[in-house]
């Protein structure tokens, strides 16, 4: 089963990709649209997918950026 979701605004530099993934890592904390958010939501989607037997990936090109998540079939 593969999920894919696209969110537009700024793209993510390519040196930054695989460290959205890790716990508090924001790309440039000091332009953050308001002060909610911990950089917490995406370690925890990655957590729970590989706990499924999954992976997930980023791809961000232009003012695109794609997660897609893929996971086992359920026998």
């Amino acid at each position: 089963v593969s999920i894919r979701m696209e969110n537009t605004g700024d793209a993510i530099p390519q040196e930054y990709l695989e460290r959205v993934f890790d716990r508090f890592f924001r790309v440039d904390p000091s332009r953050q649209r308001s002060s909610e958010g911990t950089g917490l939501g995406l370690a925890i989607t990655k957590s729970i997918v590989i706990a499924h037997g999954g992976t997930i990936s980023v791809a961000s090109a232009g003012a695109v950026t794609t997660f897609t998540i893929r996971l086992p079939r359920a026998p």
